[in-house]
């Protein structure tokens, strides 16, 4: 037995558009239909009161003709003002459904629809550019992750396969890439929870001046080693804060190792708070450098995942999530945090809380 003729059905956004395209037409219709007869209706009356031949040809030969030029235009104008940008817009949802994230619709010259044209194509770029950090973070994910397995990977099969001596210092290479991976999983979930809200925080009373003396202390050992000076300045030694202090300080000594990470020999960093009045904000932190800078065209996506400054990310001591846990730490203090950098000449953190 023949196998019967594969059926064609119309794409499904065809379908779609015949389906939404059926109320429209019968409306238009209906419309017109009522337009029509109340036009009749209307010349009818007009001419009623006169009597001759040709008035009654001109009721019936001219007014079809009238009302069929009128209902064109009519339907043109509602067409260009309203269907075709309506027609845009739900091709345009239809291939958003399926996936194509790089649609958008055409702007019309039309006053009714022009704000939710620039609207929708507004959300869609932002729905793309989501879904393209969300791939490129699944490849810098498994970027960073398979340098150090494989380095563990092959140290443990060289000295199973007694290529590699089990002596103390090859396991403890061994064991740093294990904390290497440990603390870049932890800063993955950190930053997880921090830009989904669910970070938990343990806000209490302190004074500024503590956090600022315990960060000096912390770092002074390691700016003395690199010539790097590091200074402090606090306006007002009583300045009280209420915040998670851990949490606050994870992001000062984010700042603080990035700024001596590059700030050359003979450097300067500075370490200054000051009280402020803006808005709901009382305290402005900052932490500045005198070290390379930062280009202009890189400082929109200083705060994203696994920025990194240098493109061959030789250095492995840094995951690239500093900043971005930075950012979302300050953003769950219900704070703000800004960057100014000239290439050359330093740059400055601004935080406000």
């Amino acid at each position: 037995m023949r196998p019967p003729f594969p059926r064609h059905f119309p794409p499904p956004h065809m379908r779609r558009s015949g389906r939404r395209f059926f109320p429209f037409a019968i409306f238009f219709i209906s419309t017109l239909t009522l337009f029509i007869g109340g036009t009749a209706a209307a010349l009818y009356w007009a001419f009623s009161e006169y009597s001759g031949f040709r008035n009654i040809w001109l009721l019936v030969c001219g007014a079809p003709v009238a009302m069929v030029v009128i209902a064109v235009l009519t339907l043109f104008t509602l067409y260009t003002r309203f269907g075709e940008p309506l027609s845009g817009i739900f091709n345009a949802i239809d291939s958003v459904s399926e996936g194509n994230l790089s649609v958008r619709v055409k702007e019309h010259n039309s006053d009714v629809f022009s704000e939710l044209i620039k609207r929708f194509n507004k959300m869609v770029e932002e729905l793309e550019r989501a879904d393209k950090q969300r791939r490129n973070l699944t490849a810098d994910i498994a970027h960073e992750l398979r340098t150090p397995l494989h380095i563990i990977q092959g140290n443990l099969e060289g000295v199973l396969d007694g290529v590699y001596e089990a002596t103390p210092d090859h396991i403890n290479n061994t064991l740093d890439e294990t904390r290497l991976l440990a603390r870049l999983v932890e800063d993955l979930q950190t930053l997880s929870l921090a830009e989904t809200g669910q970070l938990p925080l343990h806000p209490t009373r302190f004074l500024l001046a503590d956090l600022i003396t315990d960060l000096t202390s912390s770092f002074s050992a390691q700016a003395k080693t690199q010539g790097v000076e590091l200074l402090s300045q606090i306006d007002d030694i009583t300045q009280e804060l209420t915040a998670d202090y851990d949490r606050l300080n994870q992001v000062l000594s984010n700042l603080i190792s990035n700024a001596l990470r590059h700030t050359p020999s003979g450097g300067k960093i500075s370490l200054e708070a000051e009280s402020i009045q803006v808005q709901e904000r009382s305290v402005r932190i900052r932490v500045k450098d005198t070290g390379v800078g930062i280009a202009p065209e890189n400082l929109p996506f200083i705060f994203d995942r696994f920025w990194r400054g240098e493109k061959s990310r030789t250095n492995r001591s840094n995951s690239g999530l500093g900043l971005a846990i930075s950012k979302q730490l300050v953003l769950a203090h219900k704070g703000t945090i800004d960057v100014e950098s000239e290439v050359g000449k330093g740059t400055t953190f601004t935080i406000e809380l």
